[in-house]
């Protein structure tokens, strides 16, 4: 009888050398392994991490490179003997074990494209549900719940579907975005690899709640490894008769596909998303009309991301007062925090609302990778505000970050120590927003290009009062005057970094 060897087929894990090790263990294990490439965990540092099956659950080996296989199957690994490398069984591992997985609790577990796997964990108990619903009686239940976007809007996602239920069309839409492009953000990433049948399954419920007959996956072009994953997956629930005309017998109807993104930062902003969906330049609409009214060829359309569309298939199965049980206030729910930058233990944690910032960092990052101190953390992409660390005790929730003059956004956070120059970081936003500017809208295209002029001027001590005046002024404009997020947002690095690290923008003589 043959032993179960899960390995990872996650692009981190990936890119860390887990192709070769499986090359490795089917090299010296011929014959007495069967292989299974799952998602990855989210215990990044420990990646390409070694699952080995046994009667008492899995036992892990981490990091394991290929060059080690041999040793470690020497040293009985596939029976799971003790060993250095060897962390035990994962989910008792301290980052993992005090984490509230919801929506990622079958990520690192069940083989990604495998229906059947699915299932056998619990998957599309909440489609089951569902079809026994009115698609009033499903919006009911999201809204209920209180489930927020988790793209960065933090919109109530009932609401946006009760409009598109509302809508007299007989053709609507369900879009997922899945153009994840922030820095330090790989969530949408990791459930599409490691559990796409949940976003499908979400996906398949939001169309039976607004009456919807078609779907798309507008997914990161990127993301090489998500796109063959979620196209093997939706072929795959297509056979089982999760998708098609005729869905599980009930007489409904639903199609899905997967379009590839154009590259393009400004895309993750729904309209542009949309524009992009039609063969068209990807640049911000105006609005109204909201995509809920007017979107996809003019029909009413869902635009959620991949997290938001991931959470409904529990929030079916449980309920919405077991959902809304997570959380704190407004902030109702789990939220799956992105570790990076300069952190010891990089990785996914899956959280109720209401943990703070330092938790986060410390109890599951671990402090710092270079072991210097933590001068401060970005929170919610490139164009999230930092944090310094007398602000670390604040609740990791919509409101409570909104206070402090932050947003949560996409739930990244990136971690700097204290050799960072909050001055060049400060630039760095402004020359993201000029590069991935759709230039539709004057604040953000010439704004974003005469920031960093400032910035430079202010650095070279060139009138620097004046100059600080006109750089508060430029950020007011962008703030109030942009069309979108994108030149709407940068605003929040430039401030804060001014705010709590003054001393950074002092005049120097900059090299040329």
């Amino acid at each position: 009888m043959s032993i179960t060897v899960y390995v990872p087929k996650d692009s981190t894990a990936v890119s860390l050398g887990a192709d070769d090790v499986v090359s490795e263990l089917l090299q010296h294990a011929a014959g007495q392994i069967e292989i299974i490439r799952t998602g990855s965990r989210g215990m990044l540092w420990l990646e390409p991490l070694v699952e080995i099956a046994t009667p008492a659950g899995r036992i892990a080996y981490g990091p394991v490179q290929a060059h080690e296989v041999k040793e470690l199957i020497a040293a009985g690994m596939l029976q799971a003997a003790k060993h250095p490398k060897c962390i035990g069984k994962p989910e008792e591992h301290p980052f993992l074990k005090t984490q509230q997985r919801l929506t990622f609790k079958r990520v690192g577990i069940v083989d990604p494209t495998s229906v059947a796997d699915y299932q056998k964990h619990g998957g599309y108990l909440g489609l089951k549900q569902a079809l026994t619903m009115q698609p009033a009686q499903i919006v009911q239940c999201v809204t209920d719940s209180g489930l927020r976007g988790r793209g960065g809007a933090a919109f109530p996602t009932g609401i946006k579907w009760k409009t598109v239920l509302e809508q007299n069309q007989p053709q609507k839409y369900v879009t997922c975005n899945a153009d994840e492009g922030d820095s330090g953000t790989f969530a949408d990433r990791m459930l599409m690899e490691g559990d796409p049948l949940t976003l499908i399954e979400g996906m398949t419920i939001a169309a039976l709640a607004v009456e919807a007959t078609q779907g798309y996956i507008y997914l990161r072009v990127e993301y090489p490894e998500s796109i063959v994953t979620v196209r093997e997956a939706i072929a795959a629930a297509y056979k089982a008769g999760f998708l098609g005309d005729n869905i599980q017998g009930s007489g409904k109807r639903f199609d899905l596909d997967v379009r590839v993104a154009a590259g393009a930062y400004v895309c993750g902003e729904e309209t542009s998303m949309l524009q992009s969906l039609e063969g068209l330049r990807g640049e911000v609409r105006v609005r109204p009309p909201l995509p809920a009214i007017k979107g996809l060829f003019g029909k009413p359309t869902i635009v959620n991301n991949v997290i938001s569309l991931a959470s409904v298939p529990i929030i079916l199965e449980k309920g919405a007062e077991f959902y809304k049980n997570y959380g704190v206030g407004r902030s109702m729910g789990t939220i799956p925090l992105q570790l990076a930058g300069n952190i010891k233990h990089g990785g996914l944690v899956e959280r109720a609302f209401g943990l703070t910032l330092k938790e986060a960092i410390y109890d599951y990052g671990g402090g710092s990778a270079s072991g210097r101190p933590i001068r401060c953390v970005q929170v919610g992409g490139p164009l999230g505000a930092y944090i310094p660390p007398e602000q670390f005790e604040t609740a990791i929730d919509y409101e409570a970050l909104s206070a402090t003059g932050a947003l949560l956004g996409h739930g990244g956070i990136v971690v700097f120590d204290d050799t960072v120059d909050m001055a060049k970081m400060a630039r760095y936003a402004f020359e993201f927003c000029a590069v991935e500017s759709c230039g539709k809208c004057t604040p953000c295209r010439i704004g974003s290009t005469r920031g960093a002029n400032v910035i430079d001027a202010m650095l070279n001590g060139q009138d620097y009062a004046a100059q600080r005046q006109l750089l508060d002024e430029l950020l007011e404009t962008m703030l109030q005057g942009s069309l979108c997020g994108l030149g709407g947002m940068t605003p929040f690095p430039v401030s804060s970094a001014l705010k709590y690290f003054p001393e950074d923008f002092k005049p120097r003589q900059r090299p040329q």
